[in-house]
């Protein structure tokens, strides 16, 4: 292992910790700790080692969507058809729902506040199919059409296992995403055992072969783009429920399907079905528009992807630079620009493999110095107060809420967290009890023990650091 410290006092202890600790004998470290005012390289520990960074990868995606969009950049949602409705109410044809790229189409609570309680996840629905019938419209002969043609239809990116697409941290990428297109599924014992989804929409298909047992053993499986869930298993009867987020297969359909329930309870009578219009299936055509929903800043979905560490807004960020930055709506596009601020921040393409913007795909790798670097010319930069305003702060939001409580570095760390199997990281900034402004970068791979035990081993680097 290649360790260096360049300065005297708290390195001596990290450096002790590291080459004392069975996360280091087993597994790979790599850190890199630079005090931010005078730029001095304090510890270096692998620091040009590639390592798998996880979710520190939506640093990048982040500084990216912060510098390149900006923290005002709104997504626009739009609904819309080819005329206006007729003196009797009546739309001849079929309404459109435009996805503009809003990864907050849900019931979220904005400006970010750790605690806050969920709201309804279907309420933009709501809302747009009140401002549809205050339109006049009465009745629709055609159907409801989902169109997220604004981005290629590439749901998944590369690097992410089948597995991953069932569960909520997988869900599918679209232009137009509702609910951060999950829906929660509810087990709850009884004869026979009851099955719920929230929202309550009529969508998936439900095969249950979950009976009452003394055990808790359910298992869960959906085909990747399939609306048939199949459950089988047991649950204990004094069993209260058990819940699951699942991800949907088609959120421009599920979204069409929402929008068409939210009208016919309002007394919209409706001809035709809810449909599903994607790229390359050709744009969407030109229309009138009867409803339109805005999004809140830029700068709010960044706070929520780096403080809950969000997969889907990542994916959905780093297709909407693509797209005003370099014309197309595709993963590859916002990459494509994320090299190139990279190239600024002095970051050469030899220190980075990047696949995706959320940090699913373990064929990323990083260099922890290619994060610090990063991290320093970030807070070099005129969106400083922003940046750092976007990150977890430690043992009081986010994904570190619930570590380095009661420790020295409570309070006094700014970081991202991430973490797979066999992966956790942790970088940002950090101040010292000397005053010392830190940036740091902190990886661990291929340790092969509980992620329990390698967060701790991380957290006390964190706090020998700050001390």
């Amino acid at each position: 292992m290649l360790w260096r410290p360049l300065w005297a006092g708290s390195p001596e202890r990290m450096r002790a910790l590291i080459e004392s600790s069975p996360v280091a004998q087993r597994g790979t470290v790599g850190v890199v700790v630079v005090d931010l005012k005078s730029g001095e390289t304090i510890l270096e520990v692998n620091p040009n080692r590639f390592f798998v960074p996880a979710s520190n990868t939506k640093l990048f995606t982040t500084a990216l969507g912060l510098l390149r969009l900006g923290p005002d950049h709104r997504f626009q949602t739009v609904v819309t058809a080819a005329a206006p409705p007729d003196a009797n109410g009546r739309i001849t044809g079929s309404l459109t729902l435009l996805g503009g790229g809003d990864a907050n189409l849900s019931g979220r609570e904005l400006p970010y506040r750790e605690g806050a309680p969920l709201g309804n996840p279907l309420a933009p629905i709501e809302e747009l199919a009140g401002q549809i019938v205050a339109r006049g419209v009465r009745r629709i002969d055609g159907g409801i059409v989902g169109d997220d043609t604004a981005w290629l239809w590439d749901p998944y990116p590369g690097g992410w296992a089948v597995d991953d697409m069932v569960w909520d941290y997988g869900a599918p990428v679209s232009a137009l995403a509702i609910g951060d297109n999950i829906v929660t599924l509810t087990v709850r014992p009884g004869d026979p055992v009851t099955v719920t989804l929230e929202p309550q929409l009529e969508y998936f298909l439900i095969d249950n072969r979950v009976q009452t047992g003394n055990a808790a053993a359910i298992h869960i499986d959906r085909e990747p783009g399939s609306r048939q869930v199949r459950l089988w298993g047991t649950i204990p009867a004094k069993s209260a429920g058990l819940s699951y987020r699942l991800a949907l297969d088609d959120p421009a359909l599920y979204a069409a399907t929402a929008l068409r329930d939210a009208l016919s309870r309002r007394g919209v009578a409706i001809r035709g079905a809810a449909v599903a219009r994607h790229s390359p299936d050709g744009p969407a055509p030109a229309g009138l528009e009867l409803a339109r929903l805005a999004s809140a800043p830029l700068i709010e979905d960044l706070r929520v992807i780096g403080k809950v560490s969000q997969n889907l807004h990542a994916e959905m960020l780093l297709r909407a630079v693509g797209r005003a930055r370099r014309d197309a709506g595709t993963g590859a596009a916002g990459l494509e620009e994320l090299r190139a601020l990279l190239k600024e921040a002095g970051i050469e393409k030899d220190e980075y493999r990047l696949h995706d913007g959320s940090g699913l795909s373990r064929g990323n790798l990083v260099t922890p110095a290619a994060v610090v670097k990063l991290l320093r010319f970030l807070y070099a930069g005129p969106q400083r107060e922003n940046w750092v305003d976007l990150l977890p702060v430690g043992g009081a939001d986010g994904t570190l809420r619930a570590r380095l409580k009661n420790t020295p570095a409570a309070s006094r760390i700014r970081a991202k967290t991430g973490s797979l199997g066999n992966v956790t990281a942790l970088s940002g900034y950090a101040e010292s009890q000397s005053g010392a402004l830190l940036a740091f970068a902190i990886l661990v791979n291929n340790a092969n023990l509980p992620a329990a035990e390698t967060r701790a081993f991380v957290d006390k680097l964190v706090v020998a650091m700050v001390e």
